[in-house]
């Protein structure tokens, strides 16, 4: 095994305990506020062009943008929500496992590149005893940064201490 495959295993386990953490007992849409406001808080402080979005399968919870992000970001949140929502996983972790196999998104996976993107940043909001009902998503910076940034909302939010890379 690869130095590099040995750093992908190790994310992979990180993202996987990410996930298994992070849960809510409850999530409404003043949750969803809340998150999205201390989300866009962070990035505010950083002063980062991001896009700060969370919805659901039908509709946006909370969305704002910051100064210096793109139209394209919101493209991105997107493409990165439809992974979280279809796979129940975080974008990060789905591009980390396509990406253990040689493979990408595309048709042999029955997902089209325009709308899905198996890049970081986009993370589930999972409920217990409920399951993923949610992705919350930040896009404009490095993928990675991207990721981190919402674990770092959520830990504060959850108040619980999440494991980074």
């Amino acid at each position: 095994m690869t130095e590099k495959d040995k750093e992908r295993v190790e994310l992979i386990e990180t993202l996987r305990k990410q996930e298994t953490l992070a849960q809510f007992q409850t999530f409404t849409e003043e949750t969803a506020f809340d998150l999205g406001s201390a989300l866009y808080g962070i990035a505010r402080a950083k002063r980062s062009p991001v896009v700060v979005n969370i919805r659901t399968s039908d509709r946006a919870l909370f969305h704002a943008a910051m100064p210096g992000a793109t139209p394209d970001n919101d493209n991105w949140v997107r493409r990165k929500s439809n992974v979280v929502l279809r796979m129940h996983q975080s974008s990060l972790l789905y591009g980390n496992l396509l990406a253990e196999k040689d493979r990408v998104i595309g048709a042999d996976w029955g997902l089209d590149p325009y709308d899905y993107a198996s890049h970081g940043g986009s993370f589930p909001i999972r409920v217990k005893k409920a399951g993923v009902i949610a992705a919350i998503t930040v896009s404009g910076l490095p993928q990675i940064d991207d990721h981190r940034m919402v674990i770092e909302a959520l830990s504060q939010f959850l108040k619980i201490d999440l494991p980074t890379f």
